[in-house]
């Protein structure tokens, strides 16, 4: 079967209320801001020149309209997107700690991305078959329905061939305990070709506070051909093959939140990859490849909220030329 699309993601779909400040009656405003981090890969994916899909489900509401519409707006295609009529459209408030840090309420008891079944996986089989890259989380691995039709879905595009990425994405409210969200992580990890991995879900899955030390072991332990391993304001590594590359991060002056940052890196590596390949990359490759991502990580943390945000290939460029240490 001819490829067709450079990248398929699967997973949630879902509105990020962001705080902006109070009202002048003194009461928290927020800002709905469409998210869920499949789609904000995807929509990063779709500016640097990807041919892009979603698989996933909003609820028939005024939420899941707004999102895809949005998603669409961003030239992600919507053929794998479904409508509950059921269930609501997953919502998510953020709340920006004193630290920069974020603090998640989720409303998902339940949420329509939890609804995605594996029918819905069957129907869009093609759709999966025709990619290049597949792209996905554990959020689509929290409650059996979704869990079920994400394993599907990841065993559908190994057998077509596809290249697996995988980012685990942690949040902790969203899981009934740390051992269900270790044994989808774990999974993740057993069937991805590329992993992005944060620092603290590094030290997660082995213990290890050592970032690099505990990557390796995961890389090593799980036989992962490629990982990035992000470390937030600290900047990321690569280890491939036998080397481990790093590039610090760029400290942002201008950054109000880090919604969407962990995102952007990992669809700018998805991006490097597809298009070098995974198989001969050197470390020079590796090392443009974090500065690229690290860059654009970096722009998005000066935005509230991501998908719609998200940076052209040209203002990377740009704030490269400006701020970039080759």
């Amino acid at each position: 079967m001819n490829k067709k699309i450079d990248v398929v993601a699967l997973g949630e779909l879902l509105i990020d209320f962001t705080g902006s400040g109070d009202s002048s009656q003194g009461n928290p405003l927020f800002e709905a801001n469409p998210g869920g981090a499949p789609c904000n890969v995807l929509s990063m994916l779709q500016n640097l020149g990807n041919d892009t899909a979603f698989i996933g489900k909003v609820g028939d509401d005024f939420f899941g309209r707004l999102l895809a519409e949005r998603i669409s707006k961003q030239g992600i295609s919507t053929k794998g997107l479904t409508f509950d009529k059921e269930i609501h459209t997953t919502l998510a408030f953020v709340n920006k700690l004193p630290n920069g840090d974020r603090d998640f309420s989720f409303y998902r008891k339940p949420g329509a991305d939890m609804m995605l079944s594996i029918d819905d996986v069957l129907a869009n089989r093609a759709l999966i078959e025709s990619a290049d890259v597949f792209h996905f989380g554990t959020l689509s691995m929290t409650d059996e329905t979704v869990r079920t039709a994400t394993e599907l879905a990841v065993d559908i595009a190994k057998k077509a061939g596809c290249l697996i990425s995988f980012d685990p994405n942690y949040r902790a409210p969203l899981w009934e305990s740390e051992e269900k969200a270790l044994k989808a992580i774990e999974y993740g990890l057993s069937n991805c070709d590329i992993l992005k991995i944060s620092d603290n879900e590094v030290e997660l899955v082995t213990g290890i506070s050592d970032i690099q030390a505990g990557a390796e072991k995961i890389k090593r332990d799980f036989g992962i051909s490629l990982v990035f391993a992000t470390l937030g304001p600290n900047g990321s590594m690569a280890l491939y093959k036998d080397m481990v590359v790093k590039k610090e991060g760029y400290l942002n002056p201008d950054t109000i939140e880090t919604t969407g940052a962990g995102d952007t890196f990992c669809a700018c590596a998805i991006d490097y990859v597809h298009k070098k390949g995974i198989n001969s990359l050197t470390k020079e490759e590796l090392f443009e490849c974090l500065d690229f991502a690290n860059a654009a990580a970096s722009i998005i943390t000066t935005r509230k909220g991501a998908l719609s945000v998200m940076p052209s290939k040209e203002e990377v460029e740009a704030f490269l030329v400006r701020f970039g240490k080759k």
